[in-house]
Formats: structure tokens, sequence, C-alpha cells
């Protein structure tokens, strides 16, 4: 079967288990196998991946951005492992939750200087 990954995958919303939003596929990995072929290792998302992919100075300012936003540049794309897809439709659905994934490095620097300091903003809304 043929199937065109670039049409399949990219620019789709990824979502957890539970239908949280985790981010867009920015970018696909391959690896080699141990006879020569290649094969889908993970999804990749962020903005390190997208600008690599669109490439150019927007591509580099992209990175620049989240680099800035960031403790310990370069930030590197979040890769989601294909065995944790469960299936593609309209989204790519994981078989996990997103708290089992590795955090954004941008949305953790966000977190800590800017939504933390916010008055009540570790208080859930009910």
């Amino acid at each position: 079967m043929r199937i065109q990954l670039a049409k399949q995958l990219l620019d789709r919303q990824i979502v957890d288990v539970d239908g949280r939003l985790v981010g867009r596929v920015d970018d696909i990995a391959f690896a080699v196998d141990e006879e020569g072929y290649p094969y889908v290792d993970c999804l990749l998302t962020g903005q390190a991946a997208l600008g690599l992919r669109i490439g150019g100075r927007i591509g580099r300012i992209m990175t620049a951005v989240a680099d800035r936003f960031t403790d310990d540049p370069p930030v590197p794309p979040l890769r989601v492992p294909l065995t944790q897809v469960d299936r593609v439709d309209s989204v790519v659905r994981l078989r996990c939750a997103a708290a089992d994934l590795p955090p954004s490095p941008v949305e953790s620097w966000l977190r800590r200087h800017l939504i933390d300091r916010i008055p009540g903003a570790n208080r859930a809304s009910g």
C-alpha cells in the first residue's frame, strides 16, 4: 500500500488519548532499520521542527523566537514515537496521555515566567 506521508500527516493536529491537544505534526523523522530500509520513527512538533521544514529566513526567525523563550536553547522539537500513534483520521490520535510526553520547552518557559505570575493562575476554574 502506498501512502503520501506529507499529505496524510503534516499539519494535522495531534491529540492524546483523552482528546487534549498536543500540537500539530510539523515534520516527520525517519530512521533506517538494520537491513537498510527507511521507516517513520517519530512525528515532530514544535517551532523548531516547523522552522526547519519551512526553511529560509522565516524558518530561522521561527526557530530564533522559540529559542528566545527557553532556558536552554536550542529548542529541540517534541518527538512523538510512532509507537504512540493509535490512528490517523482527521487528527493524529495517540494511545498515551499528553502528560506522558516530554513537556514543550517553550510552554514550560512561558508557564514559569509568565502564566504562573498571573494572580490566581494556579487555581482551577470551576
